[in-house]
């Protein structure tokens, strides 16, 4: 039986779920791809932080050439975050003939044009299902099962830290600065939720979905954002008042006319809107287009396992897919 070669950049959290996931669920993962599935080489400075697993000491690796230059090595997974290097290496392993994978939205949405160009350029696979939405499975519907579809409006909950400091503020009455501090304690924020509260996280994952659904590629500086760090209870009142909720919303739609506007901001939604129900840190893209009318995505945005299962999926379709 053939054996399918991954080299993973990076074994923080994300890193470390996928690693567990496979070896959790490896033997119905081979059975779907007729291979076995093989981390074989593991870039990543920490190598004695205890991450609950096992992992032989010969796998790790502090130079990614050591991944980048290995021929048998099939697939890359990319799961350092940041812009940089993260892009780079991204570029490097397909300019090495090898597929990539990756989670990492803030690289993806900043480079798109040039990583998705890449990857034609070399002829192989570039998936990024787990950089929207964590185990929801939007991307890969967007490109395939309704691509049928002229796409006309998009609205997600597409970060779960504000989803869950919005949802707090809401049913137990208490301030944004509480509420944050109840994400962080749960690790549901970070210690520096910047990109989370003022939206930039939103606006990444809406560089995506434009550039999916619309053909048209905004960078993520260009989308106007507004974060929730002004959001008071006599906000989350008024809301009510009018029979709505609050929701941090990332936002395109396609006019009559052709323009394409898009934001990221905190808006009010109706209570009987499908968007308003997404409690705590799950996400939801929500979705309308031409031939289904009106589509909703929804499911946990983020967690290193579920992560780990739109990461692994993206390698069964390239194993399925390109490695026949």
């Amino acid at each position: 039986m053939k054996t399918i070669k991954i080299g993973l950049l990076g074994m923080g959290n994300i890193g470390t779920g996928t690693y567990k996931a496979l070896e959790m669920n490896r033997e119905e993962i081979e059975a779907n791809v007729n291979a076995k599935v093989e981390i074989v080489k593991i870039l990543e400075k920490d190598v004695t932080r205890d991450r609950g697993i096992e992992v032989p000491a010969e796998k790790f690796t502090q130079n990614p050439d050591d991944i980048f230059n290995d021929p048998e090595i099939d697939i890359v997974i990319e799961l350092l975050g940041g812009i940089e290097p993260a892009a780079t290496f991204i570029e490097t392993a397909m300019n090495n003939g090898k597929h990539v994978v990756t989670a990492n939205k803030a690289a993806v949405a900043a480079n798109y044009p040039r990583l998705t160009e890449c990857a034609k350029k070399n002829n192989v696979r570039f998936n990024y299902e787990a950089s929207v939405g964590g185990a929801i499975p939007i991307l890969t519907s967007l490109k395939d099962t309704v691509r049928a579809n002229k796409y006309t409006e998009v609205l997600g909950i597409v970060n779960g830290t504000t989803n869950y400091i919005l949802h707090m503020m809401g049913t137990e009455g208490i301030s944004y600065e509480e509420a944050l501090k109840d994400a962080q304690e749960r690790g549901f924020a970070e210690a520096d939720p910047t990109a989370d509260v003022e939206g930039i996280d939103a606006a990444n994952k809406l560089s995506i979905l434009i550039a999916l659904m619309f053909g048209k590629y905004i960078h993520p500086n260009d989308i106007p954002t507004t974060g929730i760090t002004e959001i008071t209870q006599e906000k989350i009142a008024e809301a009510k008042e009018n029979d709505c909720v609050i929701k941090l919303i990332a936002h395109a739609t396609l006019k009559d006319d052709g323009e394409l506007e898009y934001e990221v901001r905190p808006t009010y939604i109706r209570t009987y809107h499908p968007l308003a129900g997404v409690l705590a840190e799950f996400n939801a893209v929500y979705i309308k287009a031409n031939l289904v009318g009106k589509l909703m995505f929804y499911g946990p945005g983020a967690g290193p396992l579920p992560t780990a299962s739109a990461v692994l999926g993206d390698v069964m379709e390239i194993a399925r897919t390109a490695m026949k």
